[in-house]
């Protein structure tokens, strides 16, 4: 497959990367001295999962009208951005997209897709958390897309250089619930990356499971500077955890998606990760702007379209949109 990765940070290059050695045709799409160091050397992929340490010598470009005018279009457009960096690259998509070709968000937070092909009232509403002109669908027609919901750890260390630190798997699932053949198509590439694919029967279901421990640890991280571990011994700490997780639990069970678990069954879950340091933090202390309006901000959102209250999530959400701004990191 020709296969481009939009934002090769650590979880773009990770998944190009072992795409890469599985044989596939990758380029990667970067920016600043991350795109200068993997031009003039390649990816090096440390890879603590697998105990590898590869110097691959990807393709790597500054945008996709370069990407597609040395490349041409693409089977597979694998999307690694923020979730406020997708907006402005959604119409710079076109050049690399075939009718076939599937763009494959691999993000944090609600999607911006979410309501695409959702059937029922809301089918094509728009998310104004992370969309706020509604433009974004209409910029990428929403049939290109599969979504999947991330559960590996890597980060850039250096230019060039990403860390795969821990994790296999991917869940990916078609927005309308089918079991198409592009869908089991592109888990079989991910499987013979050496990826845990599985093919979900609702991927809403998925993008709730994982956010709902982001919506709790994600800004709690990034208030504190501790680190998973820390966080879960911490007990002043998971009463906060506990408030967030019972309203996140409260807004996706009105949208159709009780959790089959409670709060602290969910934390049992987030505390196998260990000593992890949470993508948030990791922002906060790189001072890069947070993606909080991704997992924070758009379930605020949909508290207050079903008339729920969520007090917990709107005050952690103000305290840590405060914290950055008094770190100086632009937007939140």
């Amino acid at each position: 497959m020709k296969i481009s990765v939009i934002g090769a940070g650590g979880v773009g290059a990770t998944l190009g990367g072992r795409l890469a050695r599985a044989g596939q045709r990758v380029s990667l799409v970067a920016r600043g001295a991350h795109l200068q160091a993997l031009q003039a050397g390649g990816l090096r992929l440390v890879d603590a999962v697998d105990g590898r340490d590869d110097r691959l010598p990807l393709p790597a470009y500054p945008d996709p009208a370069a990407l597609a005018a040395a490349e041409g279009p693409q089977d597979l457009v694998v999307i690694g951005l923020k979730a406020h960096s997708i907006p402005a690259m959604l119409p710079l998509l076109a050049p690399l997209l075939a009718p076939s070709t599937v763009v494959l968000p691999a993000i944090n937070g609600l999607p911006w897709w979410y309501f695409h092909r959702a059937g029922g009232p809301l089918d094509g509403t728009a998310v104004r958390a992370l969309d706020p002109d509604g433009r974004m669908l209409a910029d990428l027609d929403g049939r290109h897309v599969l979504g999947c919901v991330v559960h590996i750890a890597a980060e850039v260390r250096a230019p060039g250089e990403v860390h795969h630190t821990g994790g296999r798997r991917l869940i990916v699932g078609e927005p309308d619930r089918s079991d198409s053949a592009r869908l089991q198509a592109v888990c079989a590439v991910l499987a013979q990356a050496g990826f845990d694919a599985v093919a979900a029967r609702d991927i809403r279901f998925e993008v709730w499971w994982k956010l709902i421990g982001n919506l709790s640890f994600n800004p709690v991280a990034a208030l504190t500077g501790y680190l998973m571990d820390a966080i879960i011994r911490d007990a002043g700490a998971l009463e906060v955890i506990r408030a967030l997780m019972r309203e996140g639990m409260a807004v996706c069970a009105h949208y159709g998606y009780p959790m089959p678990m409670s709060p602290d069954e969910r934390i049992d879950v987030a505390r196998q990760l260990g000593a992890a340091k949470i993508s948030m933090l990791q922002d906060i202390e790189q001072r890069r702007r947070l993606e909080l309006d991704a997992i924070v901000g758009s379930v605020i959102e949909l508290a207050q379209r079903a008339g729920l209250e969520v007090p917990a999530t709107r005050m952690i959400y103000a305290l840590t949109t405060a914290r950055a701004r008094a770190l100086g990191i632009e937007g939140h």
